[in-house]
C-alpha cells in the first residue's frame, strides 16, 4: 500500500469521564470519546462515548445502502460505551459491525458486559434490539490484529482500573496510536506505551490532568495521565505529532487554549483535539 493512500482520523468526542455541555466547552466539545479512522475504504471506530451518536447520525445521513466497520473499545467504563445504544447504524439490518475488546482478560466476554450494561433497571431495552449483524470479538491486549487490506493493529495493555487497551494502527507506511485511560508512574516511563508509540506519526494520548494537578495526589489511582507525560513519552519514542485528548470535564475552552500553547512550546507537534477535527497522516 502506498504511503499516500488515504489515512485519517476524525474526532467525534474528546472529553473524558462524563459529557459536559455548555458555553465553557463549546469550542473543543463536551462529548466523550469517539474516533473515526479511515484507512482507504475501510472504517475503524474507536470507543463509543456520547460522540458516537453524532457519527452514527452522519453515517445515516450519507444514505449508504450497507455499512460495515470495526469498533475497537479501549475499555468498557461507562463514558466509553454509553453512546452504543444511540448509534443509529446498529438498527439497520443490512449493516455489519465487529466489536472488539482486549482488556477483559477472560473475566467476562464483551457480549456479556454490554448485555449487563443494557439491562433493567439501568436501561429499558437489551442489545437484542439491534438489527444489524454484530460480531463480538474478545482478544488479549498485547496481540497484533491483522485486519486485511494492509491494516495492522498492534495492541498493548494500559494501566487503568479494570484494564484498558492501547492501539497502534499501521497502514500505508504510517502509524496512528490511540492511548487513552492510562495512568503513568512519575519518573518511570511506561514501557508498554513507549513500545506502542515508537516512531508513530500521530499519538492520541490521555491528557486528563496536568503534572501539577496529579502531584496534589487526589487523582492518583484514578487511571489517567497528564499532557506533560504525553510530551515526555512522545519525545522518548520519537513520535511526530501529539493530540491532547480525554479532556477533564471541568476544563474550559480557555484552559485548553493555554494547555495547547504550553504543549506546542515544548513539543512542536502538539495540538489539542477538538470535536470535528480531522487529521491526515
Amino acid at each position: 500500500m502506498a504511503s499516500g493512500a488515504g489515512f485519517s482520523v476524525r474526532f467525534w468526542g474528546v472529553r473524558g469521564s462524563i459529557a459536559c455541555a455548555g458555553p465553557q466547552t463549546a469550542r473543543y466539545g463536551g462529548n466523550t470519546a469517539a474516533l473515526e479512522v479511515r484507512c482507504g475504504e475501510r472504517r475503524l471506530l474507536f470507543d463509543a462515548g456520547t460522540g458516537i451518536r453524532y457519527l452514527g447520525n452522519a453515517l445515516e445521513a450519507a444514505g449508504r445502502a450497507r455499512l460495515e466497520a470495526d469498533l475497537f473499545l479501549s475499555h468498557t467504563h461507562f463514558d466509553h460505551i454509553c453512546g452504543l445504544p444511540f448509534f443509529k447504524p446498529f438498527f439497520t439490518p443490512q449493516n455489519r459491525f465487529r466489536l472488539w475488546a482486549g482488556h477483559l482478560g477472560g473475566r467476562m466476554a464483551l457480549r456479556q458486559v454490554l448485555a449487563e450494561f443494557m439491562m433493567s433497571p439501568l436501561f429499558p431495552v437489551p442489545p437484542e434490539v439491534f438489527r444489524a449483524e454484530i460480531d463480538y470479538r474478545d482478544f488479549a491486549a498485547g496481540e497484533t490484529l491483522e485486519l486485511g487490506d494492509g491494516i495492522r493493529l498492534r495492541t498493548a495493555p494500559l494501566n487503568h482500573p479494570d484494564g484498558a487497551t492501547g492501539y497502534r494502527v499501521e497502514y500505508g507506511g504510517r502509524a496512528l496510536c490511540y492511548v487513552t485511560d492510562t495512568e503513568h508512574v512519575p519518573g518511570a516511563p511506561d514501557r508498554n506505551v513507549l513500545g506502542l508509540i515508537a516512531g508513530a506519526d500521530l499519538v492520541i494520548y490521555d491528557c486528563t490532568y496536568t503534572d501539577e494537578e496529579y502531584a496534589e495526589g487526589e487523582v492518583v489511582g484514578w487511571g489517567h495521565s497528564t499532557w506533560q507525560e504525553a510530551v515526555r513519552l512522545c519525545r522518548a519514542a520519537g513520535a511526530r505529532r501529539l493530540a491532547i485528548f480525554h479532556h477533564e470535564p471541568d476544563r474550559s475552552d480557555e484552559a485548553l487554549d493555554a494547555i495547547g500553547a504550553q504543549a506546542a512550546a515544548e513539543f512542536a507537534g502538539a495540538l489539542v483535539a477538538r470535536e470535528g477535527m480531522t487529521l491526515d497522516l
